[in-house]
């Protein structure tokens, strides 16, 4: 069977049972199928295998963990008015781009992925920053390890 297929396979399958999961039991920890879906296509981005894995898990949580001190921020920055979070989301972003001279913070796209992620779940569920990042983490967590399941399943298909 061809690498594609067999990815079309696994993903699909996989895809189902994660939804179930995001939708389901872990739908009371604010865990959201989303971020694990940009996780997951992030771990492919960054080549996949082990090394994929681990810049998606490293620079994805980074990007969160920067997203939520830049929400913090905005608070101090408070004089600035309406330039608040313009401010606070353009000093985040100058810190991933300056972390990005780190061998393991240089994936910059899975760094503003995870940045990205916990902005949106703070916008759209309306948690605090601090009651964000440990299920945004989570969820880049699951949705990397579903992409590398997807990985090992479609290279099992294809032998």
């Amino acid at each position: 069977m061809s690498l594609l297929i067999a990815l079309t396979i696994s993903i699909g399958l996989l895809a189902v049972v994660a939804t179930w999961l995001f939708l389901g039991p872990l739908a009371a920890m604010n865990m959201q199928i989303w971020q694990a879906f940009i996780a997951w296509a992030c771990f492919f981005n960054n080549g996949g295998k082990s090394a994929g894995l681990k810049t998606t898990l490293l620079c994805m949580s980074f990007g969160a963990v920067v997203g939520m001190v830049s929400v913090m921020l905005i608070g101090s920055l408070g004089g600035l008015g309406s330039l608040a979070a313009p401010v606070a989301v353009g000093i985040g972003a100058a810190v991933i781009v300056l972390a990005a001279h780190l061998p393991l913070l240089s994936a910059i796209p899975a760094s503003v992925y995870g940045f990205a992620s916990i902005a949106g779940l703070i916008l759209l569920k309306g948690l605090s920053p601090a009651a964000a990042i440990v299920p945004t983490v989570l969820s880049i967590v699951v949705g990397a390890l579903f992409g590398w399941a997807s990985e090992q399943v479609a290279g099992k298909l294809t032998k």
